[in-house]
């Protein structure tokens, strides 16, 4: 597995996800329900080259939704909180801003 596929996008715009970032230097990222924390954590550490702490998983079940009359189950996704060491910090936003 490939760290670009590994990581599916990053969650930080809930309230939660915002203050842990600017806290504790957590970021939240949904990842492959396949990935452990040790793939997660060297995906994290090369495509945005910082120094991971640690990562705590969670597996989230999929949601009971109504596709016309019939109904449907969302996939399971797993959720991984990274905390980063001391000083490192990922922005999201600064290669937006440049182009």
């Amino acid at each position: 597995m490939n760290p670009e596929s590994m990581i599916r996008r990053p969650i930080f715009l809930t309230e939660k996800s915002t203050a842990l970032r600017s806290k504790n230097r957590q970021v939240i990222f949904e990842v492959l329900r396949d990935a452990n924390k040790i793939q997660i954590k060297e995906a994290v550490q090369k495509l945005f080259n910082v120094k991971v702490e640690s990562v705590n998983t969670m597996v989230y079940r999929g949601k009971e939704r109504r596709m016309g009359r019939g109904h449907a189950k969302m996939q399971n996704w797993k959720k991984a909180i990274v905390t980063l060491k001391e000083g490192e910090n990922i922005d999201f936003f600064a290669e937006s801003a440049e182009g």
